[in-house]
């Protein structure tokens, strides 16, 4: 994870650096006075050379220094700390959505495999992984929310609720802590259909994937063995089938949080989600270097992460797995 680490920043550091963009301009705007331009660019050490740069910014981030932003004129990591639990929030209901949905179906499809089930199973996994999420996410507003409403709109809050206070960043677990009933059903009431849109394209590649390991799994012989004596169909394929099938759903299922948590930009772009996509791609627009990077870095960490996780998992999941 240390050498992934540095080589993202190494990378990512030389490309916001290299290309052909001013921050300050962008940020000052064309009309800006030359002279105000360099004093300000002076000011950010921009007019350094790259390496002096890289130097020191390698030395503040060993320090937990990420940077000040040029957009929000606040330290980086102040930012990534507002944002980011909206999408921790977000991406873990999605997730919650996705392994509800996928496991189940990827079972049903391995179960009746070529009938009726698995094939409206398979159809139901080439839609979600086919249908794109902002086109999604607006049919289900336009539906749900403008035509039926039956669900509210974006945001994660009705405007007439009082936001608990901060605590986590979490408006679920903020007011549960605070004893904030009303806000806590309203937050999970608009958590729902963003949930369930960034879900549903998460749970067909778990569906996918469940239904190829498990058919992989009745293929073998300890299940052949397992029915020769008798054992009922149905701890043949929780006990046995599925423990095994589950080491690459389990890697999926990772992975796809880990994707999840980088931020969603389309669909909390769509239903005003306050997030890590959302401050990311504002980043990248404004060529705003330190947030880049800083959003950039704090993507790798997740991603590592969910892999170690998974990586651990892995012991639980399957008892020849040994790790000294």
């Amino acid at each position: 994870m240390t050498f992934v680490l540095f080589g993202i920043i190494v990378i990512t550091f030389i490309v916001s650096h290299v290309i052909p963009a001013d921050p300050i301009g962008a940020i000052l705007g064309p009309q800006a006075p030359p002279e105000l331009v360099e004093k300000i660019r002076k000011e950010w050490g921009f007019d350094r050379p790259l390496h002096e740069q890289f130097i020191e910014y390698v030395i503040n981030l060993l320090q937990g220094n990420l940077g000040k932003s040029i957009r929000t004129n606040r330290p980086v990591s102040q930012d990534l700390i507002r944002f980011f639990p909206a999408t921790i929030e977000l991406a873990t209901a999605a997730m919650i959505v996705a392994i509800a949905i996928g496991i189940p179906l990827g079972i049903i499809s391995a179960v009746k495999k070529d009938k009726w089930p698995d094939h409206i199973s398979r159809i139901f996994a080439l839609l979600g992984v086919s249908m794109p999420v902002f086109w999604l996410g607006l049919i289900m507003l336009f539906i749900l929310y403008y035509q039926l409403g039956i669900f509210p709109g974006p945001g994660r809050l009705d405007p007439s609720i009082t936001p608990p206070p901060r605590i986590t960043g979490l408006l679920t677990i903020d007011s549960l802590l605070t004893g904030n009933i009303t806000a806590f059903l309203n937050a999970v009431w608009h958590l729902i259909l963003p949930s369930f849109v960034l879900g549903y394209y998460a749970s067909a590649s778990i569906a996918r994937i469940t239904r190829s390991a498990l058919l992989e799994a009745f293929a073998q012989d300890f299940i052949r063995t397992a029915r020769s004596k008798g054992l009922p169909e149905r701890i043949v394929l929780f006990r046995h089938a599925l423990r095994n099938a589950l080491i690459p759903t389990t890697t999926v299922i990772g992975m796809t949080y880990g994707s999840l948590l980088e931020g969603a930009v389309l669909t909390e772009t769509i239903f005003a989600w306050p997030g890590l996509g959302r401050y990311a791609t504002g980043s990248f627009l404004s060529v705003d270097f330190m947030a880049v990077i800083g959003s950039t870095l704090l993507i790798a960490v997740v991603y590592s992460l969910a892999n170690l996780i998974v990586d651990i998992l892995y012991a639980f999941l399957d008892p020849r797995i040994r790790y000294a």
